[in-house]
């Protein structure tokens, strides 16, 4: 635990996202969306939760992994649980998400803000990240790691390299 406000990291910690009378709870679709397990979508949540622990507790920008950040995005559409339920009264803050403006001058930006993410994660849990959930910089902000792909309309098949093609 946290040595900086126990309180605010036992109301964060106890926040449910699931809502039992959902046909399809939150973990679930957040698996299912991004082709996870429902085991790492849990563990992608708790990782959540102790990034919003941060940026309740740090007079810094920060900025989270794409796997949290996946969390953050879902999360936010549920309005009523993240703006009221979550930022109003368990974090007692408004936390709004900024999207980059994807020029150089922002890329070296955020990726300052996610270095210093990961440090501060070590500095205030007592321990590093988990890499498959907090890759290192270079990994996170790599071009076109990700491009999101509806499974139930396409087919993915693994590429293979033509010698006399290349992009």
């Amino acid at each position: 635990m946290p040595l900086l406000q126990p309180e605010l990291w036992d109301k964060i910690q106890r926040f449910e996202l699931d809502d039992p009378a959902a046909a399809l709870s939150f973990t679930s679709r957040l698996a299912r969306e991004n082709g996870w397990s429902l085991t790492f979508s849990l563990r992608a949540v708790a990782e959540y939760k102790r990034f919003i622990f941060l940026l309740c507790t740090t007079n810094q920008p920060l900025t989270p992994s794409d796997e949290v950040d996946q969390v953050w995005h879902l999360h936010l559409l549920y309005t009523r649980s993240y703006w009221i339920d979550f930022c109003q009264y368990t974090l007692q803050k408004v936390i709004h998400h900024g999207p980059t403006h994807g020029d150089r001058q922002e890329r070296a930006k955020f990726n300052n803000w996610y270095d210093q993410t990961l440090k501060c994660y070590a500095e205030v849990f007592g321990q590093l990240p988990p890499p498959d959930l907090w890759p290192s910089p270079a990994v996170r902000f790599r071009p076109s790691r990700f491009q999101r792909v509806n499974l139930s309309t396409k087919w993915l098949a693994p590429r293979f390299s033509l010698p006399w093609y290349r992009k």
